[in-house]
């Protein structure tokens, strides 16, 4: 654990010219870049002929979360602007339980521009189902760097339908440019389900359709686990090491019959997207948690578990031990937190393939692929991603990266 605590970000560096990250997607979703390292060796090709570089028999997994358009704003009658970030439901602190909400509701948020609220609530009228609908947003107290902010309105009408009307989707802060209407549709990925997300699992803004029946022509097996992407997401590595950096912990969903499936796979699981990574690696220590206390107060996935934890278990034990406490609480999924870091020292329990676009540098994304790859190899991968004139980040190429 302690090389892991001792990792330099400044390792894990390199230059990204503002002109290579992508403002904007490719008209065809399927049509952009995808670099394939596997062994050492890399293969450059297009995004729509994954398929035939997969492992037969492969089980592929993709995070169905829905991006909500979290961002609300409000006017003063000074004239100032106040910017509020919706980042995850405070009460109640279900999501779903609070989109449905029809007169009130509590977020843990982002506040910009906060210096100019200084007290009392904001209000504004937005015209929903025909109807003016008056929403006043007031500021409860401090949450570490977030504030728990009330929202209440005077119409029998939820907090989901309030945000689709009022909400702005909230587009990376690094694109350096205004949220449009098309992002609407191209910053979601074709299988997003579950309303949650402040960011898109961009990992699988690339398929398509056509790219899920040349899988299905395969003979590819796919699945859906549930992870809502918080705005830690964006948050770069500030610290000079590792151990002083938090990680953001975020909200994981599982079917019974999807951890089911990873019990009785025999193939390859291939994550598709970070966010997955982060969920089925969860699901192992979820399971170790179990096996120490069948009983737990919390099956949140604390940061370091994975450097800490003294007692291993198998994966086949861990799935079981899921499956076991869902059906003696007679539970159809698993829901839980998971905060976990993915770092050089850490060991991939699950996960035989990783599909993922490029990250930001000093990020904790750019760890948990360097962890994947066990080596110094991600410089290489993303020197020749630079070289060969891919397209970085959200909006951007895409990679695929298989264990020898």
């Amino acid at each position: 654990m302690k090389e892991t605590l001792n990792i330099h970000i400044e390792d894990y560096n390199y230059n990204l010219p503002e002109e290579r990250i992508a403002k904007y997607p490719l008209d065809r979703r399927d049509q952009s870049k995808l670099l394939v390292y596997k062994g050492g060796e890399i293969t450059d090709d297009i995004f729509c002929n994954l398929g035939g570089y997969l492992p037969d028999n492969s089980l592929m997994i993709f995070n169905n979360t829905k991006v909500i358009q979290a961002r609300l704003h409000f006017n003063k009658s000074t004239g100032a602007r106040i910017e509020i970030f919706c980042l995850e439901p405070y009460l109640p602190n279900d999501y779903q339980v609070n989109f449905q909400q029809t007169h009130k509701c509590s977020w843990v948020c982002l506040v910009g521009n906060l210096k100019k609220w200084k007290e009392g609530g904001l209000s504004k009228e937005i015209v929903l189902n025909g109807e003016k609908v008056i929403i006043v947003a007031n500021r409860i107290q401090s949450h570490g760097d977030s504030h728990i902010i009330e929202f209440e309105w005077d119409k029998p009408v939820s907090f989901s339908e309030i945000l689709e009307v009022m909400g702005e989707l909230p587009i990376p802060p690094y694109l350096n440019r205004d949220t449009e209407e098309k992002d609407k549709q191209t910053y979601q990925t074709v299988y997003s389900k579950i309303d949650g997300s402040v960011a898109a699992p961009t990992a699988g803004l690339h398929f398509t359709p056509e790219v899920f029946d040349s899988l299905k022509n395969k003979g590819i097996g796919t699945a859906e686990i549930t992870l809502h992407v918080g705005a830690g997401t964006f948050k770069p590595v500030k610290s000079e090491q590792i151990a002083d950096h938090v990680m953001h912990a975020e909200f994981i969903s599982v079917r019974k019959e999807i951890i089911e499936q990873l019990l009785n796979h025999n193939g390859k699981i291939i994550a598709v997207g970070t966010t997955s990574v982060r969920t089925l690696e969860s699901l192992y220590y979820i399971g170790q948690i179990l096996e120490e206390d069948g009983s737990p107060d919390s099956l949140k996935v604390w940061q370091w578990q994975p450097y800490e934890s003294e007692k291993k278990v198998t994966v086949k034990q861990a799935l079981e031990n899921i499956i076991s406490y869902l059906d003696k609480n007679n539970l159809s999924s698993l829901i839980s937190e998971t905060q976990i870091m993915i770092a050089p020292g850490y060991t991939y329990r699950i996960v035989d393939g990783i599909i993922t676009n490029f990250h930001q540098p000093k990020s904790t994304l750019l760890l948990l692929v360097s962890a994947f790859l066990g080596n110094t190899d991600w410089k290489n991968i993303y020197q020749h991603a630079m070289e060969n004139n891919y397209r970085f980040l959200s909006y951007g190429d895409s990679s695929l990266l298989l264990k020898e």
